[in-house]
């Protein structure tokens, strides 16, 4: 198992320890993209930090992080489901340029407008119930240092993350401090607390991604009493579907994609994240603006559109 993410505890439970390695997912993920260098790392370390969060947050919904930039990079998004499943993909605008060594903020926040937002989408929610949305301050030339403000705020729990990506693997830890039985970090876990978070300074970027993370965890914490979990699957999966495809090119409204039919023959649209075709001609886009009733189908039949 190439792809996947363990939990650690230390046994007095002062603190938990999360730590993902990805290689096949990630080559995947980015098997369908062309982005610059800089784009492609940032975005590998977006998807290792939506996995340590889906899991250490125990939600059932997917975690969504998104990067909405003011520079060259207009998009970034990481998606990650309670199952460990993953997408990811980024947007440039038309003739960006993306210099070999761009930082974070010159990618996304040029203008001191770009936005970092997470998105806790239920994965069963009605009509009428809204993702919640957190906004994250872009601090510091890190995702994980914006990530770190933005769990002390939420979770009122110290948190350290260290994040690497490649284009080959894409990789993350992070360690949170436990509350003690009155829910409140104890004065007395201070001192073992600053050991841990200098252990984890430690780790530089390229040791994260080519070590094993049960080897990486007993470098550093081989003098502390550490319960290891089962690891458990990450890998690359997409929701896309037709019927999603259809609700977009609804929501353009019929004039507009009458308007695109008279400049081509058919309609295509590519999924951002996993790169697969849907196709729509003539008949098709019409027929999405046709209710059961007025197309004389059953209204309890099956309604994909062929």
């Amino acid at each position: 198992m190439t792809d996947q993410l363990k939990n650690y505890l230390l046994a007095n439970q002062q603190a938990r320890l999360l730590a993902v390695r990805l290689s096949d997912s990630w080559q995947t993920g980015l098997s369908h993209q062309t982005l610059p260098e800089p784009v492609r790392h940032v975005l590998g370390e977006l998807v290792a930090a939506a996995t340590l969060l889906a899991s250490n947050i125990k939600f059932d919904g997917s975690v969504v992080l998104q990067l909405q930039g003011d520079g060259p990079v207009s998009l970034l998004v990481a998606e990650c489901t309670a199952n460990l499943d993953i997408r990811a993909t980024a947007t440039l605008r038309e003739d960006a340029e993306v210099a070999p060594d761009a930082s974070l903020q010159a990618l996304v926040n040029t203008h001191g407008k770009g936005r970092f937002v997470v998105v806790l989408d239920p994965r069963q929610r009605d009509h009428n119930m809204q993702p919640y949305q957190g906004i994250v301050p872009l601090m510091g030339d890190t995702l994980a240092t914006s990530l770190e403000h933005y769990m002390h705020d939420s979770e009122q729990l110290d948190t350290r993350l260290v994040l690497s990506a490649t284009d080959t693997h894409s990789a993350g830890m992070l360690l949170q401090r436990l509350p003690d039985h009155g829910g409140h970090a104890s004065s007395e876990t201070a001192e073992p607390w600053e050991e841990l978070v200098h252990l984890l300074d430690t780790v530089k970027g390229q040791e994260l991604l080519d070590t094993p993370s049960d080897e990486l965890v007993h470098r550093l914490l081989w003098q502390h009493d550490v319960i290891s979990f089962d690891a458990v699957p990450v890998q690359w999966a997409c929701s896309c579907s037709r019927e999603r495809v259809s609700d977009m090119l609804r929501s353009l409204g019929l004039q507009e994609i009458m308007d695109i039919l008279e400049e081509q023959e058919s309609i295509s649209v590519h999924c951002h994240f996993c790169g697969k075709p849907y196709e729509f001609d003539a008949v098709d886009a019409r027929s999405l603006f046709i209710s059961p009733s007025e197309s004389g189908a059953d209204p309890g039949g099956d309604p994909t559109v062929h």
